[in-house]
């Protein structure tokens, strides 16, 4: 009996092996894809478990997946064989206000729990833009962040417990649902983050906190970029920790003005900032008005306070529609998730700019200014016949990663290294911990069947 055929003894109709499912199953939102032999829909932990244990006893290469909406393809089948989905495990067990816990399968989406937890006053801080599609699994799995991570911090900071599959399909239970744990080393650190390549996440505990009752919001614009940058630092060191602080820059806010029409921002602006805070009502009232001040005097030239829910969801779908706006120019964008520390912002759009000027390609940065994840786009140019010239565009993202290294910054903040940023992956980290990683995955997976070829492990 074959691989395919025992798996379908064991777990019925979860096992797909159509031409549109694997399709389906076949990459992620990076242009890369691979055809599995095979997927599992997973309806439980034990049915991961199974799976995983034919696998490991053939052999055969297993690539963990989500929701399918990464930007590094780390769930690409890169070597065929089976793919193991937890999409469909969508379970909300439950929200525990009086534990501060939420317990959710691998599946769920973020914007369901977030849902969820709001029916009961109480809020799951982490939000990933792709919010309303990705799961918590996936979310785990990347250690994601999202715009609130100033505030409240990326998703490890919310994992209180962990049940994993195991590469030889034992199932781990760790950490637990006390909100303090020392018991051993900190496994479930281990796993965020691990891209699926230790072992596949199926159900977590989280922490969850009262929700505040109140947020506000607002959009500045400045005259130049350098000036948005430093209200970002007026604004922190003034005492305020806003739970977003975005930025964005001239050639992004061009694009929004031709996308979304006159008056939508100021024509002279070269900077833009985009500020939410939350908190008591009162409280929320009084630090709008003097955050507005320190704006004022940094020498914003348009200041649009949110007080309404309304309101405040217009500032964010402008922030949206800057990502939109990009699209619209007709070209490619490469959209590196790189991370700087918050003194080199300047540095970085200078730097992107001489690299535009140089080259004529160009470059677009707006992100997380408060933590220092600019999300830096490099703009493919395309040839008469339409098509994307690529190579000049990949020389500028390995610049920009070598820029990015050398000025104490990371090449990843949120997406993670899967596929798309392995050829870099060690240069980043340097050669010990590269052979830690190696050594890691060696003790949990020696037979190297999951997710192989991500992370250039």
């Amino acid at each position: 009996m074959n691989w395919i055929d025992e798996l379908k003894n064991l777990l019925g109709d979860c096992v797909r092996t159509d031409e549109a499912t694997l399709q389906a199953h076949a990459g992620d939102k990076w242009h890369a894809a691979a055809l599995p032999e095979a997927v599992v829909l997973a309806r439980t932990t034990e049915d991961v478990a199974a799976a995983m244990k034919v696998a490991h006893a053939h052999g055969i290469s297993v690539t963990p997946r989500g929701a399918g909406v990464g930007y590094v393809g780390g769930c690409v089948p890169v070597r065929g064989g089976l793919v193991i989905s937890t999409a469909t495990m969508t379970r909300i067990v439950e929200v525990n206000p009086s534990d501060g816990v939420a317990v959710v399968e691998a599946g769920v989406l973020t914007a369901d729990l977030q849902e969820a937890c709001a029916r009961k006053g109480w809020f799951y801080p982490p939000d990933p833009a792709s919010r309303k599609e990705s799961s918590i699994g996936g979310n785990i799995a990347t250690n994601a962040g999202g715009p609130r991570c100033l505030k409240y911090g990326v998703t490890r900071a919310y994992v209180l417990g962990l049940t994993v599959v195991l590469p030889d399909g034992s199932i781990l239970n760790c950490g637990g649902r006390t909100h303090k744990n020392k018991q051993g080393f900190d496994l479930v650190g281990l796993f965020c983050g691990s891209e699926g390549m230790l072992g596949i996440i199926t159900q977590a505990t989280l922490r969850i906190i009262p929700a505040p009752p109140a947020r506000a919001a607002l959009h500045a614009s400045f005259p130049r970029f350098a000036l948005a940058a430093q209200a970002v630092q007026n604004v922190l060191q003034g005492g305020h920790l806003p739970c977003a602080l975005e930025i964005t820059d001239a050639f992004t806010l061009a694009a929004a003005r031709r996308h979304l029409g006159p008056g939508v921002l100021p024509e002279a602006a070269q900077g833009h900032i985009i500020i939410e805070i939350d908190g008591r009502e009162d409280a929320v009232a009084a630090e709008l008005n003097a955050i507005s001040a320190i704006l004022r005097q940094t020498g914003a030239v348009d200041i649009v306070p949110a007080v309404t829910e309304a309101e405040v969801e217009a500032i964010w779908q402008l922030r949206r529609e800057f990502s939109y706006s990009l699209k619209a120019t007709g070209l490619t964008k490469l959209n590196e998730d790189i991370v700087i520390p918050r003194s080199q912002l300047v540095a970085l759009v200078e730097f992107c700019e001489s690299m535009q000027k140089e080259t004529g390609i160009p470059v677009a940065c707006f992100g997380h200014s408060g933590d220092g994840n600019i999300h830096t786009n490099i703009m493919v140019l395309k040839d008469a016949e339409g098509n994307d010239i690529r190579p000049p565009a990949d020389a500028l993202v390995n610049r920009l990663f070598e820029w990015v290294v050398s000025h104490g910054g990371s090449i990843t903040g949120e997406h993670g290294i899967g596929l798309a940023k392995a050829p870099w992956f060690a240069g980043a980290i340097g050669p010990v911990a590269m052979q830690l990683h190696r050594s890691l995955k060696q003790a949990l997976d020696p037979t190297g069947i999951l997710n192989p070829g991500k992370m250039g492990l």
